[in-house]
């Protein structure tokens, strides 16, 4: 008797582990080769040809199969290449030909401003006329004549950008809007100011370095948790952040998510700062919101407190759209996503939490941005749905590293 009843209990997970794996939380695609390109502007002012997008994750699946067919199944486990880059912006983008402008603007002013313009970028790209550069951070030591170990060296902060525009399988001028932005400030010593999302009047400090607005076409739209997984898979900086393409996160703040990641980074240097609006609860911006969003707010916080792993759950604001990661966490994180929807924030979060990343939750300003692609009723629906999935997944062993 209790010999059947094991067996049939068995027989019932497998079949559940089994349906779960493939409908609630298939693998997703790989990226088509189409997709593996970008398109930027040449020095010239002409748009590139297609290019072949650095991929660290290519790099990182191939020496993880090749430990595993020698049988060592930790080797190298957390190796990720160096980082050419400091920040790497990632901005999913739907059909945002008429949002994207703002938040390109207040992006590219304060990138300039913190990690350099054109004549203060890494080596490989323009040079300021005295021939200075600012290099990768890194820290030598002298040998002397006797073999000893002299003075410390230090090289200059790490300087450099890029800006990687994920067109989600858009239909308007999204793609058109970037490559004009960033062939005005490439080939503009002194941009004339232009309004943001959150200033009305913004004062560009410079060009900016050829090739650092980068634009991906995906075939199709995959949702916003895919084209920002896609993003990541392709990041060259020492921090990589994701932000909306509606700028409604204030990206002034980068500096705080940036600092609170480098307060909290483990030994492996591994480290998540989320943005937060949750000190935002009870503003104007809030309240002026319709009863029945806030409504479907606070339940689905409910249901991420029921649902999630338990540091998941304790963030207040899992939704925020600003979220930046330090380089040695991206592959306890990028390799597994499964989600491509709304819901992904929380994979994200919940598979930091699993690998034992520290995560940092910090109050960014925000606003309210008209045209929002979300529809309030079916995409929490939607979003209820994937995360009671997401949990199923879970206790099924779908995230099994």
């Amino acid at each position: 008797m209790f010999k059947g009843t094991t067996t049939f209990a068995y027989l019932a997970y497998t079949t559940n582990h089994f349906w779960v794996h493939l409908y609630a939380a298939p693998i997703p695609r790989d990226p088509l080769k189409s997709e593996k390109v970008y398109w930027t502007i040449l020095p010239s002012g002409n748009i590139s040809d297609a290019k072949a997008l650095p991929c660290w994750q290519d790099k990182y699946d191939a020496q993880k199969k090749t430990a595993h067919r020698k049988g060592n199944f930790l080797e190298k486990a957390d190796v990720i290449e160096e980082a050419e880059i400091y920040i790497s912006l990632v901005v999913p983008a739907y059909n945002e030909e008429d949002r994207l402008g703002g938040m390109l603007e207040e992006a590219v002013e304060y990138l300039c401003r913190e990690y350099g313009g054109a004549y203060s970028s890494l080596e490989g790209e323009s040079q300021p006329p005295n021939g200075t550069s600012a290099h990768k951070t890194l820290t030598s030591r002298k040998k002397l004549s006797n073999g000893s170990t002299g003075g410390i060296a230090r090289e200059p902060a790490p300087k450099g950008w890029e800006i990687l525009i994920v067109s989600d399988g858009s239909t308007d001028k999204t793609n058109e809007i970037a490559l004009s932005i960033a062939k005005y400030h490439q080939l503009s010593q002194y941009p004339l100011p232009s309004p943001g999302t959150h200033k009305s009047h913004i004062d560009q400090s410079g060009q900016i370095p050829h090739g650092s607005i980068r634009v991906v076409t995906l075939k199709e739209n995959r949702g916003k948790g895919g084209a920002v997984t896609h993003g990541f898979r392709h990041v060259r900086g020492k921090y990589a952040v994701f932000a909306d393409a509606d700028g409604a996160s204030k990206f002034q703040d980068l500096g705080k998510l940036v600092r609170e990641c480098q307060a909290i980074e483990d030994e492996k240097g591994r480290g998540v700062a989320v943005g937060s609006r949750a000190h935002l609860v009870g503003s104007k911006a809030v309240v002026q919101r319709s009863f029945l969003r806030n409504f479907l707010m606070h339940s689905f916080h409910v249901l991420l407190r029921l649902l999630t792993t338990p540091a998941t759950s304790a963030i207040k604001d899992t939704q925020c759209g600003f979220k930046l990661f330090s380089r040695p966490s991206l592959p306890y994180i990028i390799p597994y996503m499964h989600s491509e929807g709304w819901i992904f924030d929380v994979e994200m979060l919940m598979l930091a939490e699993s690998a034992g990343i520290p995560v940092a939750e910090v109050p960014v300003g925000w606003r309210e941005i008209k045209g929002s692609k979300l529809n309030v009723i079916w995409d929490s629906l939607g979003m209820a749905w994937g995360l009671a999935v997401l949990r199923a997944a879970w206790a099924f062993g779908v995230y099994r590293r």
